[in-house]
């Protein structure tokens, strides 16, 4: 009895720890942006709860995110990372739990095979590091 108390004393702890959440989604997009919408649900779908803003400066917020030069449509701000467009929850899940020194990854455009672009293909989709000024994007992983 004694055992089981600890174990689900444990529990407990672990459930009400940060360690099992996901952080917050901080999500910019166009208000007239469709498939903004899907990816917002498709983070949502996958455990993230996500606040999205409609903004009309889109330009302005990619220019504060340094994310112009692999921009997207919409630009997302995910445990101290920026995630510009449609990335995959795998590469999210990679950029997390690696902690890399990067400002954030990115889908750049908007490929079909993305998520809430429509099908995805596993192993077709490319995920860019965010470039700092005067770098050159590179391979972060392929999903």
């Amino acid at each position: 009895m004694y055992v089981l108390t600890r174990f689900t004393a444990l529990l407990l702890l672990l459930a009400s720890s940060s360690v099992w959440a996901l952080p917050l989604v901080t999500l910019y997009k166009d208000a007239n942006c469709g498939c903004c919408q899907k990816y917002v649900a498709y983070l949502r779908e996958h455990g993230f709860k996500v606040e999205a803003f409609d903004r009309a400066d889109m330009g302005r917020i990619k220019q504060q995110y340094g994310v112009t030069r692999v921009a997207s449509c919409h630009t997302a701000l995910i445990g101290g990372y920026v995630v510009e467009g449609h990335v995959p929850v795998t590469a999210i899940q990679k950029l997390l739990q690696q902690k890399p020194a990067i400002a954030g990854i990115s889908v750049p455009d908007m490929p079909t095979n993305s998520p809430g672009m429509g099908e995805m293909k596993p192993g077709t989709l490319t995920v860019y590091t965010i470039p700092a000024a005067g770098e050159m994007p590179r391979v972060f992983s392929v999903e």
